[in-house]
C-alpha cells in the first residue's frame, strides 16, 4: 500500500518538474524571440518613424493651381518622396479649428491661413542637410511662402536611433546568456532530484549512456515543446502588433521571423540537450559517498 503510494507520488512529482521546467523554457524562450525579433526589425521601426517626419510648404495666396499642380508633380517625381498630401486653407482651418475647441474664423472675420502642401520623404532621405537643401530648392519659387520642417526632431530621431541600435544589441546578448543559465539551472535542478536513480542504475551494470539516453530524449522533448509553446506565443504577438500597426507590415518580414523561429527552435532544444548531457555526466562520474 505504502509502495503503491510512494510511486503515485514520486509521478506526481515528476510530472510537475516537468510542467515546471516547460514553464519556465518557454518564457525564457518566448522573451529570446522577442528581442531577436524587435533587433531585427529596428531597422524597419526607426524607417517608420522617420517617413511621419512632414515638410511643409505654405503657397502664397496668390498661387496659380498651374503652379501649384506642377510643383505637386515635381516633388512627386523625386526619388526622395514617398507622398505628398495638398490641404487647402479651408481644411486647414476647419482642422485648426478642431484642436481649439472653436471657430477662430468667425471670430477674426477672415481666415488667415495657406494652402500647404506636406511632403514625406522616403526613410533614407530623413537627414537635415538634405531637407534643408530640398527646403532652400523650393524656396525659390515665387509663389512659396514658406517651407518648415522640425530639424532638432530629427537630430535627436537620428542619434536615438543609433544609441537604441547599440542597446537592444546588448540587452539581447545579456538576455541570452541569462536564458542559458536559468534553462541550465532549471535542468540541473531536474537532474538533481534523480542522482539516487543514475547512481543505482550505474551500481546494477548499466552503462552510461544508457542512462543517459532516456534523460537526453526527455530534455530534448521538453526543449522541443517549450520552443513550440514559445513560437505559438510570438505568432500570436506579431499578429496582434501587425493588426495595431498594420504600416509596420511586420508579417511581410519573412526571412527576419522564419530566421528567429528557427533560432529559437534550435537554442530551445540545444540547450536543454547539452545542459542535460553534462547535468546527468556529473551525477555519473560523482562517487557514491558524495553524492549524498
Amino acid at each position: 500500500m505504502s509502495s503503491n503510494f510512494y510511486r503515485k507520488y514520486q509521478k506526481r512529482s515528476l510530472i510537475k518538474n516537468y510542467i515546471s521546467l516547460t514553464i519556465i523554457i518557454t518564457i525564457v524562450l518566448f522573451f529570446v524571440g522577442f528581442l531577436g525579433l524587435v533587433l531585427l526589425n529596428s531597422k524597419k521601426v526607426a524607417n517608420y518613424f522617420k517617413e511621419q517626419i512632414v515638410m511643409t510648404v505654405y503657397l502664397e495666396d496668390n498661387s496659380k493651381e498651374i503652379e501649384i499642380t506642377q510643383i505637386q508633380k515635381k516633388l512627386l517625381l523625386n526619388n526622395a518622396t514617398k507622398k505628398i498630401k495638398f490641404i487647402t486653407k479651408e481644411d486647414a482651418a476647419e482642422n485648426f479649428s478642431n484642436e481649439i475647441g472653436e471657430n477662430f474664423v468667425d471670430f477674426l472675420g477672415y481666415n488667415p491661413l495657406l494652402n500647404s502642401i506636406d511632403i514625406y520623404f522616403n526613410a533614407s532621405y530623413v537627414n537635415n542637410t538634405f531637407l534643408k537643401n530640398t527646403s532652400n530648392s523650393i524656396k525659390k519659387n515665387k509663389f512659396v511662402n514658406e517651407v518648415v520642417f522640425d530639424e532638432p526632431l530629427i537630430n535627436i530621431l537620428n542619434n536615438n536611433i543609433r544609441k537604441i541600435s547599440y542597446l537592444l544589441i546588448i540587452i539581447s546578448l545579456l538576455f541570452l546568456f541569462v536564458a542559458f543559465l536559468l534553462i541550465n539551472s532549471s535542468i540541473k535542478l531536474t537532474i538533481y532530484s534523480k542522482r539516487f536513480i543514475i547512481k543505482t542504475m550505474q551500481l546494477v551494470g548499466a552503462k552510461k549512456y544508457f542512462i543517459q539516453k532516456p534523460f537526453l530524449i526527455q530534455h530534448f522533448k521538453i526543449g522541443l515543446i517549450s520552443s513550440v509553446f514559445a513560437l505559438t506565443g510570438l505568432f500570436f504577438l506579431l499578429y496582434q502588433l501587425n493588426n495595431y500597426f498594420p504600416e509596420l507590415k511586420i508579417l511581410e518580414s519573412k526571412y527576419e521571423i522564419i530566421l528567429i523561429f528557427i533560432s529559437v527552435l534550435l537554442i530551445g532544444t540545444s540547450i536543454s540537450f547539452i545542459s542535460t548531457f553534462f547535468a546527468s555526466k556529473k551525477y555519473l562520474n560523482l562517487k557514491t559517498e558524495k553524492i549524498y
